[in-house]
């Protein structure tokens, strides 16, 4: 029979591993703070945050992990150390789509961890602006949804917008029915945005057919709403329940089981190559014969993925659109490189967006 370790000697090897722990963390704090010394001798200025970097750290211990802790808890240990030391070289500030308690909110936090400052504005556009003005060094956007496809405005900022790509995060979206009423049958009015909305049109149609349905700025927008009008529910994300202390009557009632959004992170850096990487770019064509296979024969030629591809109208001309792409490889990649030298001769304009670390987890 396999003898059992005493309860007080185990509690006592976990207090002597937590020192370790403790005392380990701390030195890797006070490395990061000398690596700022550093950088702002050799004259480095701006943010210190390295989208590329970060990602290939996360990747490393991800690889390293034996266990049992799943790879998902090692990572997201590592991204909070990562932000906590990164908030003790230089604070961060990221402009999100608010209110507090949207799922923006929430790619921002899986994305840069808890230590950044988290800044929320009220709409797409002052995400792009907040970093292009320089207020916040960099942005979180949604691009597209797995159940509703893409969000346009997102595209269509960037056609005027200096601003680079420079990481992506996914949030797997579960909405919940809340709010403050005694009895669901009660409800005469349901708030939320517009493509939440929609990721739950069927079980809406099912569950409350005859109920008013509004659409409102943001989720968190919603939860605010509910907790103030009587007889009113909102969907959203459990955030938005905690932070207006709503009940929640229905958990994960979206129409989708894997409902996802992509958000990116946008910003002045240009990241380096990690080996894992996404490429993404604006072209058009103009309104000419066999324009969709001049943009794609170079990717073929050159054994590239196309990962997405979406057309939107140009606004210059009737009938005239621009191709937004996402394919895989760094522009610094020689296959990526040679590719996009020849689409630059098909296409009247190409715009890099960004080569970005795809998401870890």
């Amino acid at each position: 029979m396999t003898a059992i370790t005493p309860l007080s000697e185990l509690r006592e090897n976990i207090d002597k591993i937590d020192q370790q722990i403790l005392e380990l963390i701390n030195q890797r704090a006070s490395c990061a703070m000398e690596v700022a010394k550093t950088k702002i001798a050799l004259g480095e200025e701006g943010t210190f945050y390295r989208p590329d970097r970060e990602s290939l750290v996360l990747r490393r211990i991800k690889d390293l992990n034996p266990g049992p802790l799943p790879d998902q808890t090692a990572v997201r240990f590592f991204r909070e150390l990562m932000s906590s030391c990164l908030a003790l070289e230089k604070p961060l500030d990221v402009a999100y789509l608010g209110p507090e308690g949207t799922f923006t909110q929430q790619a921002v936090l899986k994305h840069f961890g808890n230590a950044v400052k988290a800044v929320p504005v009220t709409t797409i556009n002052d995400i792009f602006s907040a970093v292009e003005n320089g207020s916040c060094q960099f942005g979180v956007v949604p691009v597209e949804n797995s159940t509703e496809g893409v969000i346009s405005y997102t595209f269509d900022r960037f056609l005027a917008s200096p601003l680079y790509i420079c990481g992506e995060v996914e949030i797997q979206i579960h909405q919940n029915l809340m709010g403050l009423v005694n009895d669901k049958a009660n409800i005469k009015e349901i708030f939320s945005h517009q493509q939440s909305l929609a990721q739950c049109r069927k079980w809406l149609e099912k569950s409350f057919p005859h109920v008013k349905l509004t659409a409102v700025s943001s989720n968190a927008e919603a939860a605010r709403l509910a907790s103030i009008s009587p007889n009113t529910a909102a969907i959203a994300g459990r955030p938005a329940a905690e932070l207006y202390h709503l009940d929640i009557f229905e958990k994960n009632i979206e129409d989708e089981p894997n409902n996802t959004t992509r958000f990116i992170i946008i910003g002045k850096q240009i990241s380096t190559s990690t080996g894992s990487d996404k490429t993404s770019l604006v072209v058009s064509t103009g309104n000419q014969p066999g324009a969709l296979y001049k943009i794609l024969e170079p990717f073929a030629r050159y054994g590239i993925g196309m990962l997405h591809i979406e057309s939107r109208p140009s606004r210059q001309g009737l009938w005239e659109y621009v191709f937004f792409i996402d394919i895989e490889g760094h522009g610094e990649d020689e296959q990526v490189a040679n590719a996009l030298e020849i689409l630059k001769g098909n296409v009247s304009m190409l715009k890099l967006l960004g080569s970005y670390p795809k998401a870890v987890l």
